[in-house]
């Protein structure tokens, strides 16, 4: 059955305007009045519902039933990304979404390429936000992970965080692996440098404003890599997959 994120306010027996968006996929996808689908609208569960009337660009559809379904981690994972090259922050975004991560912080270092003005940072978070909605509606979460605004991070990381922040550096002496295991389930930020690393200077920062230094291991990953990899490893060690 079709998934569809639908931000408005959703109940049974509501007849439902359909977004613009999902209108479009309707007709798309050839379906008729009375076909069924799955809404969500980010507060909890998701929606059964039957399209009723579709035209050349709308579709109604009728709320038929409501299931209190969630696949979220038993944990809470913010993901504080180094901006990467090209189109890597997308699959990067994509893929984390997949894995359950509930947060994501983009941050501006030291070895980054990518410098956003204000108009393209603007163009950013839409476009991130709308990767967020096709991939919870494709892996099935009834949830939208919560997108911040591009910081500095010698900005963000001399700022407090309720939760515990892991640096990820092949410099340290423990492992992601060995410290989840010795570990209860607890809410954590994944930090992440882009292409190149974090500078020291910038490690050094972190760990002077308590952030706990682990290793992904003997090999060097990738931007793209390490972040994906560090969210296997806390759901295997803590439970979620």
């Amino acid at each position: 059955m079709p998934r569809f994120f639908c931000p408005q306010p959703l109940a049974i027996g509501q007849i439902v305007a359909l977004p613009d968006t999902v209108a479009h996929h309707v007709q798309v996808l050839r379906m008729a009045p009375g076909d069924l689908i799955t809404l969500f609208n980010g507060e909890g569960g998701e929606y059964t519902a039957s399209l009723g009337e579709i035209g050349r660009r709308s579709a109604s559809a009728e709320i038929k039933a409501h299931t209190p379904r969630e696949i979220e981690l038993p944990f809470a994972v913010t993901l504080a990304q180094a901006l990467p090259e090209g189109s890597k922050m997308d699959w990067i975004i994509e893929k984390a979404i997949e894995l359950g991560v509930s947060g994501f912080q983009p941050l501006a270092a030291q070895r980054c390429v990518v410098r956003l003005s204000a108009e393209r940072a603007g163009k950013k978070l839409e476009h991130w936000g709308g990767i967020i909605v096709s991939a919870s509606e494709q892996c099935g979460r009834n949830r939208l992970a919560q997108l911040a605004p591009p910081q500095d991070y010698k900005n963000w990381i001399t700022q407090q965080d309720l939760h515990r922040r892991i640096i990820l550096t092949p410099r340290a002496e423990q492992s992601l692996a060995d410290w989840a295991r010795h570990q209860a389930p607890q809410a954590v930020t994944l930090v992440v440098g882009p292409e190149g690393g974090l500078s020291e200077q910038e490690e050094e920062l972190a760990l002077r404003h308590g952030a706990l230094p682990l290793a992904m291991g003997p090999r060097i990953l990738r931007t793209e890599t390490a972040a994906l990899a560090a969210v296997s490893i806390l759901s295997a060690a803590w439970g979620g997959l």
